[in-house]
């Protein structure tokens, strides 16, 4: 699931580039729960749970079974 997980990811990332963010993975459990970590622009922004939660965990759902939620690390 590691690899679906991290296409997934590198699907997004140009969408996170282009507000001067960025997204890196860090490891998905057995449960499906992936941790990711937030970087640049989008870490400390107001708006970066909204955008971990009704961006990447929706499309990450969308694109790899498995994957129950998406969490920062």
């Amino acid at each position: 699931m590691n690899q679906e997980v991290l296409s997934a990811i590198n699907d997004i990332r140009p969408s996170l580039q282009a507000d001067g963010g960025d997204i890196q993975f860090v490891n998905v459990n057995e449960a499906g729960v992936v941790t990711v970590k937030l970087t640049g622009a989008c870490h400390g922004c107001p708006m970066a749970q909204q955008t971990l939660k009704q961006g990447v965990e929706r499309y990450l759902k969308d694109k790899v079974a498995g994957v129950t939620s998406v969490v920062s690390a």
